[in-house]
């Protein structure tokens, strides 16, 4: 099997993965107390109004018939419409999906960057001082909550030292947008990068035990373009795939960070879909992070094996 038959069977997999998705999100939502039609109507709720709003949106209706109605919908790409926004549902992550996006592509740039000099550091003299201080000091941010660390960031490059970034929102433009979104990214990438920085290190010690590595010493090739071009070419497989796996993990867990920044991404707007008993967004938003994570998870085996020849594509 080549390359492509890979991919192509591996898209293939996904298909079963997103139907139960789609089977758990509507199921395990319409298992949470509440009723969006009372919670509508406020105060002016009577037995007649709910009734009315329950058939105009279909909640009268068993379980299994609206599952069919959801599945219908969605094939045809109708993400329904918000029952207290009233607008269209895919409309309204459209406009909160991009702040949500950008908080993970930078969150995973950072880690990257963090996380490759400081485990090559680390991994030059193992067990030196530096070595002890790259593998302990980073895992304080391992051991902060994300909401703890985003509030002291804010208030130390926000609130202190001259307002270097905003207190929160999402900007104007593409460099308001960057700038906005340092500090939130920097708060994930604290977390994750200490992941990182351990399977990379570990990887990293291996492969410097390899015999290409020594032949290449052997040769008298400088010792950082061995670290570089022999040992981190190959080291760096392992993290994408622990990389991978983090941001698979953090894409619901989006939702504290976007609140401590007050982002107007999908995690907020679902917050407020729950809180709202806004049943068709949480839906769809749910919907949206389990896709996301598929993707992300689909992503990072494509990648691995395409960094990895000895992946066998069978």
């Amino acid at each position: 099997m080549d390359r492509l038959s890979y991919i192509a069977s591996r898209l293939l997999q996904v298909i079963p993965v997103i139907f139960g998705c789609t089977l758990v999100c509507f199921f395990m939502l319409h298992l949470v107390p509440g009723d969006p039609a009372r919670t509508m109507l406020g105060v002016h709720a009577t037995p007649q109004g709910v009734a009315r709003l329950h058939r105009e949106w279909g909640l009268d209706q068993p379980l299994w018939r609206q599952y069919l109605d959801y599945l219908n919908r969605l094939v045809h790409g109708d993400l329904g419409t918000s029952l207290f926004y009233n607008l269209d549902v895919a409309q309204l992550i459209k406009d909160h999906l991009p702040p949500t996006l950008w908080l993970l592509f930078l969150s995973a740039l950072m880690s990257v960057l963090i996380a490759i000099p400081l485990a090559m550091l680390a991994a030059s003299k193992p067990d030196g001082a530096r070595d002890q201080v790259v593998r302990v000091v980073p895992m304080i941010g391992l051991g902060m909550p994300a909401f703890w660390t985003g509030i002291i960031l804010l208030i130390l490059f926000a609130l202190n030292l001259g307002r270097v970034f905003p207190v929160g929102g999402y900007g104007h433009g593409f460099t308001g947008h960057v700038r906005s979104m340092i500090l939130p990214s920097l708060t994930v990438a604290l977390f994750i990068s200490p992941i990182l920085i351990r399977s990379l290190r570990a990887s990293l010690l291996e492969v410097l035990q390899a015999d290409y590595v020594t032949t290449a010493r052997a040769k008298g090739i400088p010792e950082r373009r061995v670290m570089i071009k022999h040992a981190l070419r190959n080291g760096v497989i392992s993290m994408v795939t622990v990389l991978g796996l983090n941001i698979a993990y953090l894409v619901g867990g989006t939702l504290v960070v976007e609140q401590v920044f007050a982002l107007p991404g999908i995690g907020q707007l679902m917050l407020a879909a729950i809180f709202q008993r806004d049943f068709t967004v949480v839906q769809a938003i749910a919907l949206v992070f389990a896709i996301l994570v598929v993707l992300i998870n689909l992503l990072t085996d494509i990648v691995h094996a395409m960094l990895d020849p000895r992946v066998r594509f069978d």
